[in-house]
């Protein structure tokens, strides 16, 4: 195939330069066009299932919501975990299926499952499933800020609910937009239930009364002298006049209006979540993007309709302003890696130039990296693939690669039109001849080199979860670039060779002085090994076997810290404070963080938003943090957490440093947002608290192990009401209807919406705050048979507690002790813990687990290892197939361990731990370290079957000495083309693909010279006989 492609391409010139010019056009057009984003899709199928229960205690809402539905998410195919969290009012069930699971497919499942189960539910409870969104999914937040001076916080919320949101819901790719603070504005009637009794007004008359309050009726049509009239009976009105006029009845004669037993009022409903920017109070909204929607383009067209709207902003409201955009990341991370490939580039011409000496062949190495490129652009475009930090990094790892086939090319060219130019005129080729034998004469070498290289990323492709996600994107690129590029070595290369290279005038005039200079060196040194090759082997042998023993010792980490250029500062306070005392504390703590130099911008959200999916309560604050741009940071992202903390540290509140992304893929990997869960599994909630307390103590002196807390389930303040059944019945009541007035009466009840315009108000029926205390509900009058008597005659009042929230997995209940490592390896931290964990004795029937990152990353660790393992033998049947011998076979692969001991140099010096990244650049090394095998071990036999050479050390000396350069420049290349990766480590972009830089690197400096006397050195001392066996067989075809 290659023989027929490069024939045709050396008859079809022309076309061959036009097509690859195309393809260039078209695929820079594509990769204009296509989306851009931080990280591939991370998406696990997760769908979540909301109930809002009013009132209900967290106990209640387990009970007679969560559980049912828990066991009928369970049964469902595909089906992961369920996890749920009942508090007061709401149910949360976070159903997650395998990667597999179409989205789709998943929520069309749970909604058959939902609507079978609507009868077994409390009355009008409905679950709902929270919209299609994305682990990065907060693409930004809002803030209006608030100045009571000027504007009130309810005319703020209206002007964020029925002005700014409908805007942003309108723009494509906006999943959902959630407001948090402010004040809802409700039309509220307040019964004076005493009044009531007086009058005589029961609880029913009063919700019959306001039932149809504020609407239109139809009155069908009417046929008048030929022409059909509509009738519209109207009575909708949004006048509190209105309202406070409402007849209710007549006694004597005298109508009996609502004002007269109630207050009517606009006011704000009761509030679970309020917001803040800078200190002052605010609406903040949160726009959530559909899990395909392109981040950067979403994010403009949201820009672009904030500004539109800045011209039409009520009088007094202040401009909205962006606290949290996750494209300045994605930006930033984009721009440094589109610097790195740039940088990488230069590296890569620079080297090329220095030792090919000329700029023509330097050219046509060159076009590989564009045209390489640009195909790789299409195929992602084919596959739906985005433009990530993963994506590029496959291409920056790449880059240096790419030019090697064509290296090797035009290198074995211009060697052969230099030894044909010496011969005699008459004796001479045609120049298309001689371009065409040399490019045979290594295109076997070539092919092979890119077929291993290409078969070490299989184990990439099986890597399960999150990793594989995240890498096999990294993979793709890498693969499919290096493809391209061996393409355009047979196609490309060769015809741009014959165009530029026969008509040089410094063919004659040999190496470049480096080269030269090297070659001089390196013919003595080598000679030297010939002369004793097993001490060489035998000190090649031992760094290999320290590099070896050195591995176990390094510490383990998932993934390294990602830079996001924002915080995310959690608050938790004891639950059953007010929503006013945490946002209080939590102002304090948006004054304090401010001082922080580095911090441009505090934003903050306590409690839960009426549309959120994160069951959080109002003892809950999240505090988002902008930060200068990384290039104006003067302290490490460490140094500002530890400032961060050492502010917040007299605060009553328990305090977790985050950034957003990581927060939610943690969140994802174990349902909590921290690096490390410790679930405690059992059914007695006290016991459970008991037991996360006992081992929070043992935990705390753990190094490294900080922002540990215990998981907030503690006993909340409640007030019971008993309804004693002795006593209803002695007063003819039925007590359900008792518990359905005081439900309506003291949580509120929603009668109906009054209408204005586009805007929509909820109408409820609510007791005055002063009538909620304990004395008040005591006094509320209760209809029954015999007339109104006060409720503490039927029912007893006392003050008790208990649970603020209920958490379960997969139908059990449990608690989580949650942390983060921080100035110490996750992996020694995890190993402290576990045995902690081991010598804590726990009730029967009481278990404990560890989960987060570190789990990730064993499972990651454990399944690259076997898989290298089959990479490996994959690897050693391709070289058997082409030499047919296991002795050249091994002695080719035996460049995988001389790579090793330069990466674990390279980690060792860095002071990077063992990543799941670092092993994804042993991957990467394992490949391109066998080239140089290749290259050498196929020129040595080419010398013998080709030129008539003897197997003799003259020989090896000279095979070595012409394969210098492409070696050396392939290595170089390779291995420069990652140095702007090695350095600005915590740069946005860069952190998950600078332990990948470092192995590479490392590797390939020790590979390269190691090999360069070793490889020699094996073959000399065992490769004689499969060589001679392999002149034998009389092919004359090059190897």
């Amino acid at each position: 195939m290659f023989k027929w492609l490069l024939d045709n391409s050396l008859v079809n010139r022309l076309l061959v330069i036009l097509v690859s010019v195309v393809l260039m056009a078209y695929g820079a057009f594509t990769l204009s066009r296509t989306p851009v984003d931080v990280f591939p899709d991370l998406n696990k199928p997760t769908v979540t299932i909301m109930t809002e229960a009013g009132g209900m205690a967290a106990e209640e809402v387990e009970q007679l919501i969560t559980f049912p539905l828990e066991t009928t998410m369970n049964g469902l195919p595909g089906v992961e975990s369920v996890r749920s969290v009942s508090s007061a009012g709401l149910s949360f069930i976070y159903v997650t299926f395998d990667w597999s699971t179409e989205i789709f497919r998943a929520r069309q499942m749970v909604s058959e499952r939902l609507s079978s189960m609507e009868e077994g539910l409390p009355g009008g409870v409905i679950p709902r499933m929270g919209p299609i969104s994305s682990i990065m999914g907060e693409i930004m937040q809002i803030a209006i800020p608030v100045d009571t001076a000027k504007v009130s916080p309810m005319q703020v919320r209206e002007y964020a609910d029925w002005v700014l949101r409908p805007r942003l819901m309108a723009i494509h790719g906006v999943a959902q937009v959630i407001p948090i603070g402010g004040e809802v504005r409700q039309f509220q009637v307040q019964p004076n239930t005493l009044r009531m009794s007086e009058l005589g007004i029961t609880h029913d008359q009063l919700e019959s009364a306001l039932k149809g309050y504020s609407s239109n009726t139809s009155g069908g049509f009417l046929e008048l002298n030929g022409r059909e009239y509509l009738i519209r009976n109207l009575g909708r009105t949004s006048r509190l006049d209105d309202l406070k006029n409402l007849a209710l009845t007549a006694k004597n004669g005298q109508p009996i209006l609502l004002r007269q037993i109630a207050d009517i009022t606009f006011a704000a409903a009761p509030k679970r979540g309020d917001a803040g920017f800078e200190g002052k109070p605010a609406v903040i909204l949160g726009i959530q993007k559909q899990p395909t929607a392109d981040t950067i383009a979403l994010t403009q067209r949201v820009e672009t309709a904030l500004e539109e709207m800045k011209r039409t902003l009520p009088a007094g409201m202040e401009t909205p302003r962006v606290t949290f955009r996750q494209a300045s990341f994605i930006e930033s991370s984009i721009s440094t890696l589109q610097g790195k490939l740039i940088g990488a580039s230069v590296f890569v011409a620079v080297i090329l130039f220095v030792f090919l000496g000329t700029l023509r062949p330097t050219l046509i190495a060159l076009t590989a990296i564009p045209v390489s490129i640009f195909i790789t652009a299409l195929v992602f475009k084919y596959f739906g693939m985005s433009i990530n930090t993963m994506t590029l990094g496959g291409l920056a790892i790449a880059i240096g690669g790419l030019v090697d086939d064509a290296v090797v090319g035009v290198e074995n060219v211009m060697r052969r039109l230099k030894t044909d130019r010496d011969k005699h005129p008459d004796h001479r080729l045609h120049p298309l001849e001689v371009v065409g034998h040399a490019t045979m004469e290594v295109r076997s070498a070539i092919l092979y080199a890119t077929v291993i290289i290409v078969l070490v990323f299989v184990p990439l492709f099986a890597l399960p979860g999150m990793e594989g996600r995240l890498f096999v994107p990294l993979g793709i690129a890498f693969i499919v670039s290096t493809l391209a590029s061996l393409i355009v070595s047979v196609t490309v290369t060769p015809v741009l060779a014959y165009y530029l290279l026969p008509g040089m005038r410094s063919l004659a005039h040999g190496d470049t002085w480096l080269l030269a200079w090297l070659k001089a060196r390196y013919a003595g040194s080598l000679q030297a090994v010939l002369n004793q090759p097993k001490v060489a082997i035998a000190a090649g042998g031992v760094a290999v076997i320290v590099a070896a023993a050195a591995v176990p010792f390094f510490s383990t980490s998932f993934l390294p810290p990602f830079n996001e250029g924002t915080l995310l500062v959690g608050m938790r306070l004891n639950p059953g404070v007010t929503l006013a005392e945490t946002s209080a504390l939590a102002r304090q703590a948006e004054v304090l963080i401010r001082q922080v130099p580095e911090v441009t911008h505090v934003g903050r959200r306590s409690g839960r938003a009426e549309l959120d999916e994160h069951a959080e309560g109002v003892h809950v604050s999240e505090l988002d943090i902008g930060l200068k741009p990384a290039s104006e940071l003067t302290r490490s992202m460490t140094a500002i957490q530890a400032d961060i903390r050492a502010r917040l540290i007299n605060l009553p509140a328990a305090v977790a440093i985050g950034q957003p992304i990581s927060h939610r893929i943690d969140h994802m990997l174990s349902g909590v947002r921290s690096q490390i869960a410790i679930k405690v599994f059992g059914e007695d909630l006290d016991t459970l608290r008991g037991q996360a307390d006992v081992l929070r103590g043992k935990l705390a002196g753990i190094a490294g192990l900080t922002d540990l807390e215990v998981e907030k389930q503690v006993l909340a303040p409640q007030i019971k009401i008993h309804v004693d059944y002795a006593k209803a019945a002695q007063y003819g009541v039925p007590t359900p209807q008792i518990l359905a007035v005081l439900a309506s009466l003291v949580e509120g009840e929603k009668i109906t919406q009054i209408v204005e315009g586009g805007r929509r108000f909820a109408l409820v029926v609510r007791l005055p705050e002063s009538a909620r205390s304990v004395e008040g509900l005591a006094q509320i009058m209760i209809d029954t048979p015999t007339g109104r008597v006060p409720l503490s005659k039927v029912a007893t009042i006392e003050d008790s507690d208990g649970p603020n929230q209920i958490s379960r997995d997969d139908g059990k209940r449990r608690i989580v002790l949650s942390g983060n490592a921080q100035g110490r390896a996750l992996s020694d931290v995890v190993a402290d813990i576990r045995r902690v964990v081991a010598e804590t004795k726990l009730p029967e029937g009481y278990f404990v687990t560890l989960g987060g990152q570190f789990q990730a990353q064993e499972e990651a660790s454990r399944l690259v290892g076997l898989l290298s393992i089959v990479s490996l033998i994959l690897m050693f049947v391709v070289l058997y197939s082409r030499y047919q011998s296991v002795t050249l076979s091994v002695l080719i692969m035996a460049n995988i361990p001389l790579a090793l001991v330069g990466a674990v140099i390279g980690l060792w010096w860095s002071g990077q731990p063992l990543s799941v990244a670092a092993l994804v650049g042993f991957i990467t090394l394992a490949g391109i370290s066998v080239r140089n095998g290749i290259l050498k071990v196929s020129h040595y036999i080419n010398l013998m079957r080709i030129e008539g050479e003897s197997f003799d050390q003259r020989m090896i000396l000279r095979g070595s000495l012409e394969r210098l350069s492409p070696v050396l420049m392939t290595a170089l290349v390779t291995a420069f083309a990652l140095a702007p990766l090695l350095f600005e480590a915590e740069r946005p972009g860069t952190e998950i693909l600078h332990p990948v830089a470092v192995v590479i690197f490392s590797g390939l400096v020790s590979s390269t010279l190691l090999d360069t006397f070793l490889t020699p050195a094996m073959f000399w001392l065992f490769g004689r006989k499969d060589t001679e066996r392999l002149m034998n067989r009389g092919e004359k075809e090059a190897f």
